[in-house]
């Protein structure tokens, strides 16, 4: 019994590995897609970092992920960004097989993404901090929601930052919460996002 246990779970994380090593081949590519639409100065990042925190009265949740993908055109003005569900580590790997399997539901819904563009006119040559927003689409659990989202853009020496914190709401993608575990996780999620670009 205790044998077959351990051969299912080996397999399992086989499998899990696979899926990993594709999902990442398939968010390059779609960044790649999407590099190709654009022309001239493009910087791109593909070792970004996005994590969300979840506060509850009963519980506090975070994860990270250290594989964010992204790319900023500077001729058009338009992001993307591309992130694999799988790839956010939580302290507690009860909590990260639950995130996967129950809500974001990673294996129908590999990717979360946003794609949009930059209101602000911002010279990416001229050193500065400056505030931008970007209104585009965002996609999570498969749901695509229209947003305008706000951060900090860092450019020094001809590279650049961007630090952005907004808020999901579970509802808005379709996440659903059991009632067991309701008053554990909060309806509105706190996500951040860091990213350092280069010159392609």
């Amino acid at each position: 019994m205790c044998q077959g246990y351990f051969l299912l779970k080996n397999l399992k994380n086989k499998v899990m590995k696979r899926f990993k090593i594709i999902f990442g081949i398939s968010s390059l590519m779609i960044l790649m897609l999407l590099w190709s639409f654009t022309t001239g100065t493009v910087y791109k990042t593909s070792l970004g970092k996005v994590s969300f925190f979840s506060e509850t009265p009963t519980m506090n949740i975070e994860a990270s992920s250290q594989v964010l993908n992204s790319i900023i055109s500077a001729d058009n003005n338009t992001l993307a960004f591309t992130v694999q569900n799988t790839s956010f580590k939580f302290k507690n790997s009860f909590m990260e097989e639950h995130f996967n399997e129950k809500y974001m539901e990673s294996d129908k819904f590999p990717r979360s993404t946003f794609s949009g563009k930059i209101n602000e006119q911002v010279d990416l040559k001229k050193d500065g901090v400056y505030k931008v927003t970007a209104t585009g689409k965002l996609n999570i659990h498969g749901v695509e929601q229209p947003r305008t989202i706000s951060g900090d853009l860092t450019i020094s020496k001809g590279k650049l930052h961007l630090n952005s914190v907004f808020q999901v709401k579970l509802v808005d993608h379709k996440i659903e919460v059991p009632t067991l575990v309701f008053e554990k996780i909060a309806e509105d999620i706190k996500v951040t996002v860091d990213s350092d670009f280069t010159l392609q």
